[in-house]
């Protein structure tokens, strides 16, 4: 009887794991009722970022559709992990968003990926900051800011940063 017991709460847990790692930052915050409006900006965010993996959504236990809510997501890659996180702050019909991911990079220098985003896009803001070990990039319009944080000779955190604003 003791192992029926501790099979069924064995099981009973695998299987909730799997729902919660299988849901989408979207569809985890719409089941606890977080602001239609924020709720579109994330499904917007999700898209964008192609955000999948390990979701976790924190929303006020008893108001969540007029309480900031926070989001996040964490992926596991062969060659490195990200962690996305955004925060959406209801406002009536508006909806602030603050958005930041963290990845890590285990086989490409800060310096190729700087380089890279240079070749992408010749109009980008550059600095170097501690004899390279922090680059700072974001675009003329300032929209976004990249850092990169040297980990190693072929490693490399970024850390993307970004505030949505309703237009006025």
């Amino acid at each position: 009887m003791k192992k029926i017991y501790i099979f069924s709460v064995t099981a009973f847990l695998t299987m909730n794991f799997s729902i919660t790692f299988a849901s989408t930052l979207t569809s985890e915050a719409e089941k606890r009722g977080i602001n239609d409006v924020c709720l579109s900006h994330l499904t917007q965010i999700e898209d964008y970022h192609n955000i999948d993996g390990l979701n976790i959504t924190f929303a006020h236990p008893t108001d969540p559709s007029n309480y900031p809510s926070l989001h996040t997501s964490n992926k596991k890659y062969n060659n490195g992990s990200t962690f996305f996180a955004t925060t959406l702050s209801p406002d009536n019909e508006f909806c602030y968003v603050s958005i930041n991911k963290v990845t890590v990079i285990n086989n490409q220098s800060c310096s190729d990926i700087a380089q890279a985003r240079l070749v992408e896009d010749s109009t980008i803001n550059m600095e170097t900051y501690a004899e390279g070990s922090y680059i700072h990039i974001s675009p003329e319009s300032n929209e976004n800011q990249l850092i990169l944080i040297s980990t190693g000779d072929s490693s490399c955190t970024m850390t993307e940063s970004q505030m949505l604003w309703p237009e006025n």
